[in-house]
């Protein structure tokens, strides 16, 4: 069937709300030719990562038929694998961000799988991802899902899965649950009525918060009570568990940015409301400048991402999401008592630094690398469960990060806690985060990590990028000092102890010289993504380094012009 072929049978379909009929209709033939190919030249695919895509109708679009396929596929997956018992009592807990849709997706969600018998404990109100984790084994549920494009842009959303761990899926359950979903083909057999008796709203922010606050490390009052701290939730889920977090654990002095407090998924104050983006903090450093507060924080919708703005001579630095976890690592491993934990461990993704992983490994813990994705590191904490293995700590250089085991997922109220904690010890001490920092480069080397992402939209963007992945594999490194070329699709490895790393489509240049650059399509956008980690004896070395590997691999790529 073409593409024109669904388009014209979604119009006709009986199963077709009256909205969805209208949308369809005001597209025209003539002038929206590629918007009608890209809405149904394909399946929107469940994949590892769940859904995520592009609000509207058509079957590559987010909507209630291809969220409610994805649902019924989950929910048989769901039935084959538990007892009725199971599927009764324990059910499924689904949980929702502040995007446009993301409430009305949820209920959708709830309703199909109540319409299959299956119990469902749905969120009162919006609420991080991490929390969504942590209630699924806090209520012991059988699965989970959260309604979250996390830092996307506006248009998006998405569909993620938790296992019964609160861990999102990870290829092997994937691929279980995505066969389950591809068996649906007729729109028109999916369920949507209710069962209503089935369906009980919660919410367990508190209980949340108080297993976050078991990781604080800084029992000094009047450290945290000079700390002044300006917050920021983007207009998303974090207001209530971040200031709860803070407030509880002495910070009095949290100023939150009043125009970006409301939720509101048209995220009207901001182009992107993703704290990797420099420009998602400039109000909340505004804020800090008029009221000469030491540090900004900012969360992503969905309070699963943490950026930080750092007051340093007047003025406001960012720091990286690598920067965050090498500080967060040193600040965690020198405060715990490691004495008191068997075989601790550190776990990160491939493309994130090194700087953190040997700071961890200075002070005993073993250190993990997982592929990309929060899920992997989820993953590795039920490992290391099984094998007596104690994780302290894990992150990945896009600002997710998680201390303690409360979730499986990437919290940014625990990172915010941490984060503060440190901060108000470093002032109390005479010194900023940047200080530290300092000190740590001092003792390590300098490491300049930079990340470049190319968006290439639609169905030609898509195979742009895949003919790119396709020509760096035929044609080697470009690099001239290139010691070594992984490649995720071939060369993967297995820690000692553990399976072997799943396939993934990244290739990795180590050079001569410890500093290492990484390309990847992204898993939840249509964009390639590079990723530089260069290491030398001075920052200024590591600038100029930099600059020469960006032009060499963006020339290779044929993107000197995006």
């Amino acid at each position: 069937m073409t593409y024109i072929e669904r388009y014209q049978e979604w119009i006709a379909a009986p199963f077709t709300v009256e909205q969805t009929k209208k949308e369809l209709q005001a597209l025209s033939l003539t002038t929206d030719a590629k918007d009608i190919e890209d809405r149904f030249y394909k399946e929107l695919e469940f994949g590892t990562g769940g859904l995520r895509g592009i609000m509207g109708a058509g079957t590559n679009r987010v909507n209630r038929y291809t969220i409610g396929k994805a649902t019924t596929g989950l929910g048989n997956y769901l039935k084959d694998h538990y007892t009725a018992w199971d599927l009764s009592e324990r059910g499924v807990v689904i949980g929702y961000d502040t995007r446009n849709n993301s409430e009305y997706l949820a209920e959708v969600s709830a309703d199909v799988l109540t319409a299959m018998g299956i119990k469902v404990l749905l969120f009162s109100m919006a609420r991080p991802t991490p929390e969504v984790s942590f209630t699924v084994k806090y209520r012991n549920c059988i699965a989970g899902i959260v309604l979250t494009a996390s830092h996307n842009p506006k248009e998006y959303n998405g569909y993620k899965v938790y296992d019964e761990n609160g861990c999102q899926l990870v290829p092997a359950q994937a691929k279980s649950v995505i066969s389950y979903v591809n068996k649906i083909t007729d729109y028109s057999t999916i369920v949507f009525t209710a069962q209503d008796q089935l369906k009980t709203y919660i919410d367990v922010t508190v209980d949340y918060v108080r297993e976050v606050y078991k990781q604080s490390l800084n029992k000094n009052q009047a450290s945290k009570s000079k700390l002044k701290v300006v917050y920021t939730p983007i207009h998303g889920t974090g207001t209530v568990p971040v200031l709860l977090a803070l407030t509880s654990s002495g910070f009095d002095t949290v100023e939150i940015v009043a125009i970006q407090e409301k939720p509101d998924g048209n995220f009207p104050t901001v182009y992107s409301p993703n704290p990797e983006d420099p420009k998602a903090l400039e109000l909340g450093i505004q804020q800090a400048k008029d009221t000469n507060a030491d540090i900004v924080l900012g969360t992503d919708p969905d309070a699963d991402r943490v950026g930080v703005a750092v007051q340093v001579d007047g003025e406001y630095k960012l720091l990286t999401g690598n920067q965050i976890g090498a500080l967060l690592v040193d600040y965690v491993v020198r405060k715990k008592d490691l004495r008191h934990y068997q075989n601790p461990a550190l776990v990160k993704t491939e493309v994130t630094s090194e700087l953190g992983a040997n700071i961890a490994r200075k002070h005993g813990l073993d250190v993990y690398s997982t592929l990309t994705g929060f899920k992997f590191i989820g993953e590795k904490i039920d490992q290391f469960e099984e094998k007596g293995i104690h994780f302290i700590i894990g992150y990945e250089e896009s600002y997710g990060y998680l201390a303690g085991t409360h979730a499986r997922d990437k919290d940014a109220v625990v990172a915010s806690l941490l984060i503060c904690e440190m901060a108000a010890e470093y002032k109390q001490d005479g010194f900023t985060l940047f200080d530290r920092l300092e000190q740590i480069y001092q003792e390590y080397g300098y490491y300049n990590d930079h990340l470049d992402a190319f968006t290439l939209k639609g169905k030609d963007g898509i195979e742009m990028i895949q003919s790119m992945m396709v020509n760096l594999r035929k044609e080697g490194s470009p690099y001239e000092d290139s010691v070594k070329i992984i490649d995720y699709m071939t060369d993967v490895e297995a820690e000692p102890g553990f399976d072997l790393l799943p396939k993934s489509d990244v290739i990795k240049y180590i050079l001569a010289d410890g500093s290492w650059v990484a390309v990847r399509p992204s898993g939840t956008e249509p964009k390639i993504k590079i990723y530089y980690s260069v290491t030398a004896e001075t920052y200024e070395e590591t600038k100029d380094r930099l600059k020469c590997l960006q032009k060499i691999i963006i020339t290779r790529l044929g993107l000197e012009n995006n």
